[in-house]
């Protein structure tokens, strides 16, 4: 298997930036959604990088299922799991009890999803660079 975990993490920044964007046009749950992206791929580049297979959406299993010498904190599993709350009602209809995914998101959700998935960008690009480039 070749290593393409620098391509994950390249799509992981444009995903963040894609959230970025998305805020600033007032895009609100698509915001949340492209940072819940941003973070899962910016997590499987690590797994990746460490020629492991993974599968899943959910980010913070995804964390601490990293060996135990990368030091996942808890604040980053718990920004985690913000963002794996963002991965199916941002963008279906039947994701709430009623209204669309647009009305429920809303610019203090796209903040704090953006602030938690820049976080995990930034500690997977990190943990690459650790275990070799990145």
């Amino acid at each position: 298997m070749s290593d393409r975990s620098g391509e994950w993490l390249a799509q992981a920044e444009h995903d963040l930036e894609q959230a970025r964007l998305s805020r600033t046009g007032r895009l609100f749950d698509w915001a949340c959604f492209a940072a819940q992206q941003a973070a899962e791929k910016a997590v499987k580049a690590v797994h990746f990088r460490l020629g492991r297979e993974v599968w899943g959406h959910v980010v913070r299993r995804l964390l601490e299922q990293l060996p135990e010498d990368l030091a996942v904190s808890p604040e980053l599993l718990d920004q985690a799991r913000v963002l794996d709350a963002y991965y199916v009602p941002t963008r279906y209809p039947n994701g709430h009890p009623e209204g669309a995914p647009r009305e429920h998101y809303g610019e203090l959700q796209a903040r704090e999803a953006i602030g938690h998935a820049e976080s995990i960008v930034a500690w997977c690009r990190a943990a690459m660079a650790k275990r070799g480039g990145g």
